[in-house]
């Protein structure tokens, strides 16, 4: 098969390789689509420490199995199933044993600690897959893989009262999903972020205001997530707070966040909280979610050859939307 890889110096490699042989627990899935996420940024150019390589990068998988080990009889072969970030946990720890196996300290991830979705074939274990939603379309369910995923966590994270003011920084993949959550719970949304055409989408989605990145919103907010992974944004936002409101960091990477004031960023009961990964739990609510909220991604598909050029777009905010590799029927 075909697949990309890191090349340990920032850039992918095209090349070829065995397809994968399935172990007892896994599925084999031939990829029709991968999205293609910030984080799969972070591996390629070394933000995130090295935990294999190479490895091939991508975790918003969306494909076919064609072959299951022995020990998974829930996923026939046919079945149309999705690939997300999350690739095991150890199932016994506290974390895990509560609901919050995102925390667990034995986690595995996909095009991080095993290989991804940036190839023809990909395996993962059969209980970390999610089954695709009937009739729904590849492209756009790929984004909802990680981008989805992990924006509805920020939201819950960053709870604020039904129908309250919440502000987004930054307004990419996951964010612009994320933003159609909170439409449809009926929040009054304002958007803040560098790039022109990203504003004009917010609006296009309903936002009540677009402004720049470092742009006091309109009104206080309740709650406030930041996606842009710009640590100077988290003193900005939290300024822009109302009392007794939350801002979640959602991303796995971010750049040093400046010096706080106690008194202008966190008095007044305000809270600064982050989201790490996702359970198994939070994507299939999302994905259910979606279909019944008729959530939309906006997506930019690339050819499978052309990865390199969509990671290059993404680093330089040059997506609208989402971007997705499409593998070559």
């Amino acid at each position: 098969m075909r697949a990309w890889q890191t090349d340990g110096d920032g850039h992918l490699i095209l090349g070829e390789r065995p397809v994968p042989t399935p172990a007892a627990d896994e599925v084999l899935v031939r990829v029709s689509a991968c999205g293609v996420c910030r984080t799969d940024l972070h591996v390629v150019h070394g933000d995130l420490p090295r935990h294999r390589s190479p490895v091939v990068p991508g975790h918003e998988v969306v494909g076919e199995v064609v072959a299951a080990g022995a020990d998974v009889p829930r996923l026939p072969v046919g079945t149309r199933v999705g690939i997300a970030w999350l690739r095991s946990t150890c199932g016994a720890c506290r974390w895990c044993r509560h609901g919050q196996e995102n925390l667990c300290p034995d986690s595995a991830y996909t095009g991080w600690d095993a290989d991804g979705g940036y190839a023809e074939y990909a395996t993962a274990p059969a209980a970390y897959t999610y089954r695709v939603p009937e009739g729904a379309d590849d492209l756009q369910v790929a984004p909802l893989l990680c981008a989805g995923i992990i924006g509805y966590g920020a939201l819950r994270r960053a709870a604020g009262p039904p129908g309250g003011r919440r502000g987004i920084y930054g307004f990419g993949a996951s964010a612009h999903l994320t933003a159609q959550i909170a439409l449809a719970e009926g929040a009054e949304l304002h958007v803040l972020t560098r790039d022109r055409a990203a504003r004009d989408l917010a609006l296009e989605l309903g936002a009540a205001s677009a402004g720049g990145a470092d742009d006091e919103p309109p009104v206080p907010l309740d709650s406030a997530i930041v996606f842009a992974p710009a640590g100077e944004l988290v003193p900005v936002a939290l300024a822009a707070l109302e009392r007794n409101g939350t801002l979640a960091v959602a991303g796995i990477h971010l750049s040093d966040i400046p010096s706080l004031d106690y008194q202008r960023h966190l008095f007044r009961e305000k809270t600064l909280t982050s989201v790490t990964s996702n359970t198994r739990a939070d994507g299939e609510e999302l994905l259910r979610l979606a279909g019944r909220l008729g959530v939309r991604a906006t997506v930019t598909p690339y050819p499978f050859e052309r990865a390199n050029e969509a990671l290059r777009d993404l680093a330089h905010d040059r997506v609208n939307g989402a971007a997705v590799l499409v593998m070559p029927r």
